[in-house]
């Protein structure tokens, strides 16, 4: 899948509910798959590898519950 950069603009409230039933039409199968694509880029991490997706333990810590 690749990201059409043209796509991105400022948009009425009309031409982005055009957009809304444009990804109505796709099956729920696609609109995940288009939306994992998108996290994907924006954490700048390869969608066909997930073995190299690790948590960081620095940021989390466990702590116990009183």
């Amino acid at each position: 899948m690749k990201l059409d950069k043209k796509a991105f603009a400022i948009k009425t409230f009309a031409q982005a509910d055009n957009n809304r039933a444009y990804w109505l039409t796709k099956t729920p199968k696609e609109r995940l798959a288009a939306a994992w694509n998108f996290s994907c880029r924006m954490y700048n991490l390869n969608p066909d590898n997930l073995e190299e997706i690790k948590l960081d333990r620095t940021i989390f810590k466990i702590r116990k519950r009183k």
